[in-house]
């Protein structure tokens, strides 16, 4: 079996080396024009962040919503990777749940900030449930249609070998369905860092979603530039940690790098 190889500027490209440079060429030109209340460079952003650094102020703003972010993601992740299972492989199941989830799926987490607040509070309880809706659904849907897609002759035979209903259902179903089930987490991984930023831009003393918004009270676009930055940072590695870990854990499985 023969590998492709690939030239170092086709793997300088993969990095995205190139891509960076060219957003952050077109994003330094822009800000020549304008003032830094308007939109800060590159260098004004990099200062900024120094800033909120040395004073420690974007440490806690970090560990704030990561911490939201995971305890609201492993939530729904308990909760949508079993009950996807179950729906998936039960008919009856999946006709009594699918019109409420072609319902509900299509109603933001953003659109429920009130109710939320009224519910549970203006502390993390609040900002904690929204995460957990917005990453349920897309860990839910996919793990659903893990179930769905399942090859139906690896089912038969596993049958027809004496196999037992759950016996297929965990070594057979289950198994083929952990690529859908990993892509759904990873989904809800990226669902759950909007809703965090939009809950605690709307509601917050702390938090990347706050420290955006409470720029805008200080005149201090390059703060919001900052935490914006900050947050696509954060998203970047942990995705890419995630896939990683898919790829080294799971590759059994058929799950494997985009």
């Amino acid at each position: 079996m023969t590998t492709e190889k690939i030239s170092i500027p086709q793997r300088i490209l993969k990095i995205g080396i190139i891509s960076w440079i060219i957003v952050l060429l077109i994003w330094g030109l822009a800000s020549l024009s304008y003032d830094e209340i308007f939109l800060p460079s590159p260098g004004e952003t990099a200062s900024a962040l120094k800033a909120l650094i040395d004073e420690g102020k974007l440490w806690e703003d970090i560990v704030a919503s990561v911490a939201r972010v995971l305890q609201g993601w492993i939530i729904a992740i308990v909760f949508a990777v079993p009950l996807g299972l179950i729906v998936g492989h039960f008919k009856i199941a999946r006709w009594l749940v699918e019109p409420i989830l072609s319902l509900f799926r299509f109603v933001p987490a953003i659109a429920l900030t009130s109710l939320f607040l009224m519910w549970f509070g203006v502390e993390d309880e609040s900002k904690i449930a929204l995460i957990i809706y917005a990453a349920f659904f897309p860990i839910f849907v996919n793990t659903i249609a893990g179930v769905v897609s399942t090859d139906s002759s690896l089912v038969e035979a596993a049958g027809c070998m004496g196999a037992s209903k759950i016996r297929v259902f965990f070594t057979v179903v289950v198994p083929s369905a952990v690529p859908n089930i990993f892509t759904g987490i990873r989904l809800g991984l990226g669902s759950a860092i909007i809703c965090v930023v939009a809950a605690e831009m709307l509601v917050g003393n702390n938090g990347l979603g706050y420290l955006i918004q409470s720029s805008r009270m200080y005149y201090k676009t390059s703060w919001a530039f900052a935490g914006i930055v900050t947050l696509a940072l954060i998203g970047f590695v942990a995705d890419r940690l995630l896939q990683h870990l898919g790829i080294v854990f799971l590759k059994h499985y058929g799950v494997r790098k985009a």
